[in-house]
């Protein structure tokens, strides 16, 4: 992994294959730059990796208060956590990217197009353009102490729409992920206070990146309703509904993974 600073905070980022070169007049958006919800760490994109491994560069970091980055006091807000997007991708050299966002990454996206020029188009799962529609306690529920392997698979009741018995055969992995690179208590609480405080519900018109938002139909932190407004008030939204919770894209990754691809053909 590699290392980049802004404003003091060290934020640490890996990236994985290389971009197709650029064809004559056209965009160079073969990175795809991922941002996960709040409080777990990279190992959420997971199966996004293997399905893009062929033609794409793929970008993940641990957000301010996760993983190996510094973990300042918070509460967080979305506009820093943009900052230190555009901090990884232009220290990285990426001229454009596709940036897809989950929960609070998606928040963290839809600020990073309107304030920065490298998103070619955006991918938001779970996310809604007004954080007073989060259900607090459902978020609040996705945190457990990283020491307590019971209790981080407890909390994974709320992240998926069916019983998470139903994925036995990878929740123990998920355990053992969570166990390394998840934030603890206080990085938690300070990115669960940006996603709650973020607000762009009357301004949503001022982003035009071409944007797709997939939205699980039994997210219980934050309500399908809320995807839907959500792609309604983007001038180039579309939305999707996708069997599954918070993490529907763990969950229906075959599905997602063949949605994604087809739309970073064609962003529209």
């Amino acid at each position: 992994m590699t290392v980049v600073s802004n404003g003091g905070v060290d934020l640490y980022y890996e990236a994985r294959g290389d971009p197709r070169p650029p064809e004559d007049g056209d965009r160079a958006a073969d990175t795809v730059a991922f941002v996960e919800p709040a409080g777990y760490g990279a190992w959420v994109w997971g199966w996004q990796h293997a399905a893009l491994a062929e033609g794409f560069e793929t970008v993940t970091w641990d957000l301010r208060g996760t993983g190996r980055s510094d973990a300042p006091d918070g509460p967080y807000d979305v506009r820093t956590l943009a900052g230190d997007l555009e901090a990884v991708l232009s220290d990285h050299g990426v001229p454009d990217a596709h940036v897809v966002g989950a929960g609070l990454g998606g928040m963290v996206a839809l600020e990073y197009a309107d304030r920065y020029s490298r998103a070619a188009s955006l991918t938001l799962f779970g996310t809604t353009a007004d954080g007073d529609r989060v259900d607090a306690d459902a978020l609040d529920s996705l945190f457990a102490p990283r020491d307590d392997p019971g209790a981080l698979r407890a909390s994974l009741r709320n992240a998926f729409g069916a019983d998470i018995d139903a994925h036995a055969d990878v929740i123990d992995e998920i355990v053992g992920w969570r166990r390394e690179e998840d934030a603890d208590r206080a990085g938690f609480e300070a990115q669960a206070a940006a996603m709650r405080s973020f607000d762009r519900s009357d301004s949503l018109y001022e982003i035009t990146t071409p944007a797709r938002v997939y939205h699980g139909v039994d997210d219980a932190v934050v309500p399908v309703e809320g995807g839907r407004d959500l792609a309604d008030g983007l001038p180039r939204g579309a939305f999707t509904a996708v069997e599954g919770g918070h993490l529907c894209f763990v969950e229906e990754s075959a599905a997602v993974n063949d949605a994604l691809l087809g739309d970073f053909e064609d962003p529209g």
